[in-house]
């Protein structure tokens, strides 16, 4: 950032040249329609726009926002944004595709070069521009945010594509951390990639490293899953599918279902040790330690908990040592109290590295045995 003038002006230039609309009715309509929180605004700002251009509006009409075009040179001045109390304006950024990761909760956990991309930008595109608009007016940006989610992917991505084969500068966000981890953009990268357009990373918060960094379990081998299956069965059946990755495992869960996912964690993995972390970077953050039963215990005690949360599962313990006969009875008979034949014979030859024919062979007569 540029050393303040000497004269006391609230201004850090951080570049000479600035990017602008074309024109102060352009920028107004397009805040309409990119800004709308209802169809009926939508339509509306599709009608201004089109009256605009002397043609008819008809009523019912939900046609998808627009995206706005280029910034130009103009008497609006640069694209700015505030960071430190200082009025700063943003370096022109080159076209194409830039992905830029937001905070997870504090909002000071953005790099300079992230605000002053969003600030740069000709437009943001956000999974919730509700979300996404907190955090621009926090730092005084005024770029235009543009609705971009599963549910509008299909239709807004050929849009997207086609103004960043104009030319524009297009910031992606998701509502919290890194964009593409558990969202919709890695569509939109990689056919983005596909037409020839440059991507660019803009680096910062993240969920999943926030919580890996402060729950004391191994971080030299880790497997973010995301979120497991809404159902107990299907949900266990992923459990032992992940159970022979020789790494640390990260999960995302909502709060109501936390207690029931930790106790099909426990019920599938066993004793490993395990952490949860919720409302990381914000003023409750919270990180509860222990093996995988007693979280799962304590948890189905409680009421559920608030906020975002991350569970971390340690490696498997003991792999690859020698497993004599009296230890693999006692796994596969722990493992079938919950679980299928197969599905126990894939956790335990997983966590003992046993041949899975020999694990399987034996699940079978410790299931006939216990008819």
């Amino acid at each position: 950032m540029g050393k303040p003038s000497d004269v006391g002006i609230e201004s850090a230039v951080v570049g000479s040249h600035s990017l602008d609309f074309e024109g102060a009715y352009e920028y107004a309509i397009s805040a309409i329609i990119l800004n709308s929180r209802s169809r009926e605004d939508e339509w509306r700002g599709a009608c201004v726009e089109r009256r605009i251009r002397n043609e008819t509006c008809m009523s019912g009409d939900t046609a998808e926002p627009r995206i706005p075009a280029r910034r130009q040179v103009s008497s609006q001045g640069p694209a700015t944004f505030t960071a430190l109390g200082l009025r700063a304006e943003a370096e022109p950024i080159a076209p194409g595709l830039h992905v830029v990761a937001t905070p997870i909760g504090n909002l000071g956990d953005i790099s300079f070069r992230g605000v002053a991309t969003l600030a740069a930008a000709d437009a943001v595109l956000a999974e919730d521009t509700r979300v996404t608009k907190k955090l621009l007016a926090h730092y005084g940006i005024s770029t235009p945010l543009v609705a971009y989610h599963e549910h509008n992917a299909l239709a807004m991505r050929p849009q997207l594509l086609a103004r960043l084969a104009e030319g524009a500068a297009l910031a992606l966000v998701s509502d919290a951390g890194t964009p593409l981890i558990s969202d919709p953009g890695f569509k939109l990268v990689a056919e983005a990639l596909e037409a020839g357009v440059h991507v660019t990373s803009i680096p910062g918060a993240s969920a999943v490293l926030a919580a890996l960094v402060v729950v004391g379990l191994p971080t030299d081998r880790f497997f973010f899953e995301g979120f497991l299956p809404g159902k107990s069965a299907a949900r266990r059946t992923r459990i032992a599918e992940l159970a022979g990755i020789p790494g640390t495992l990260v999960f995302f869960e909502s709060p109501h279902r936390v207690a029931e996912s930790l106790a099909d964690l426990a019920a599938v993995l066993g004793p490993r040790d395990a952490a949860m972390a919720r409302e990381l970077t914000k003023h409750f953050e919270t990180v509860r330690r222990g093996p995988l039963p007693d979280l799962a215990a304590a948890l189905a005690a409680e009421p559920p908990p608030k906020g975002e949360i991350v569970l971390i599962v340690g490696p498997p313990v003991g792999q690859g040592e020698p497993v004599g006969a009296g230890d693999l009875d006692a796994r596969l008979d722990l493992a079938l109290e919950t679980l299928s034949v197969k599905d126990a014979a894939a956790v335990v030859g997983a966590a003992t590295g046993l041949p899975r024919r020999h694990v399987y062979a034996r699940a079978v007569e410790r299931a006939a045995a216990k008819r």
